[in-house]
């Protein structure tokens, strides 16, 4: 577990703001959780409550913390970066963030392409052989959470951190539509089908094939926005 520090120098707000976004970061403070308590953390960092105050407003700001009435202050975010994706895609037109996801997807599969090893393709096949048992039992909530370990497996293997880190942000914030998505999509076997053709061009190393089928599965996911006028989520993206 991270130790804290005590504040030693001038700007005591940004060293205690700093050492609270590490704990955040590093998973010490989850997100979702309540931060300790007030006076906890003023003799853990060895600060006035002004000070602590400050730095917690400064985070807030950020998009790291919110403060909630009655209910103390909770982690909102693991960082700075994914606070204003998460700010930015409130705003955002659905269809346009969806489709920033994606071309994110189809870089990182020519990227898996080319890097990928050995643990890569293990973990591709696990993800798979999931989705697989969730279309063989008709699950959807099983195969939504299946498909998305699959998704970001093939953006791990492109061994690039800050497509990773970018694609992370993106899906956790898109989640519940990605999820409905999914319910409204072509049958299971063809979601499969997907994924099969996806590992073999990553195991192949075949970049050019890697990409098309990212550009289907693309294509795909346009088909069913425009045939699924009526839902709520075609309703999201019409309120812009």
């Amino acid at each position: 577990m991270m130790s804290i520090k005590k504040a030693t120098r001038i700007s005591l707000v940004d060293q205690v703001a700093t050492q609270m976004e590490q704990l955040i970061e590093t998973g010490t403070w989850p997100v979702g959780e309540k931060i300790p308590p007030e006076m906890e953390l003023m003799v853990e960092f060895d600060v006035s409550r002004n000070t602590l105050r400050e730095a917690v407003r400064a985070l807030v700001h950020a998009g790291l913390l919110e403060t909630k009435q009655g209910s103390g202050t909770i982690v909102r975010s693991s960082s700075s970066l994914g606070a204003a994706i998460h700010r930015h895609i409130e705003r955002a037109n659905l269809f346009e963030t969806l489709e920033v996801r994606l071309a994110l997807e189809r870089e990182a599969a020519q990227k898996a392409a080319e890097r990928r090893n050995d643990q890569d393709i293990k973990i591709l096949q696990e993800s798979m052989k999931k989705c697989w048992d969730a279309a063989k039992n008709s699950d959807h909530i099983q195969f939504i959470e299946a498909d998305i370990l699959f998704h970001k497996a093939v953006v791990q293997a492109s061994h690039n951190q800050m497509l990773i880190d970018l694609y992370e942000h993106i899906t956790d914030a898109l989640n519940t539509s990605v999820q409905d998505l999914t319910m409204l999509r072509a049958p299971l076997d063809y979601e499969k089908e997907i994924h099969q053709e996806l590992y073999e061009a990553i195991l192949a190393q075949d970049t050019d094939q890697a990409v098309k089928n990212v550009n289907s599965y693309m294509d795909e996911l346009k088909r069913t926005l425009t045939n699924k006028k009526g839902s709520h989520i075609w309703g999201e993206m019409q309120q812009y």
